[in-house]
């Protein structure tokens, strides 16, 4: 199997596969979910909202943090988290430009 060359790809291609990347798992989408409805922090109360094991939890949330999308700050011994507002908004950005380009009509097609 070749090695992908990422210089064939555009900056916007890559800031959406790397979106796409971070949201690709359900437990990603509802722990955003969760985040996103939330005023405050979210401190620990994961486990129990979204029901899966601490350890499953802490491996999507390391997945979202590398993407920017959440932010956690370490209070004592446990860590809260929010979404990181400047990079929701390009996420919204990024992913409405490209969802909202017309797909050409085509002719004679499947």
């Amino acid at each position: 199997m070749g090695a992908t060359k990422i210089s064939n790809y555009s900056s916007e291609q890559l800031v959406v596969s790397a979106f796409a990347k971070a949201l690709s798992h359900p437990a990603r989408i509802a722990i955003i979910q969760h985040l996103v409805s939330r005023e405050t922090c979210v401190c620990g109360d994961l486990v129990l909202e979204i029901g899966l094991a601490q350890a499953t939890i802490s491996q999507h949330l390391k997945a979202l943090k590398e993407t920017g999308l959440i932010q956690g700050t370490i209070t004592g011994t446990s860590t809260c988290y929010c979404i990181n507002q400047a990079v929701w908004s390009q996420l919204q950005d990024t992913l409405g430009t490209f969802l909202n380009t017309p797909a050409k009509e085509k002719i004679n097609c499947c």
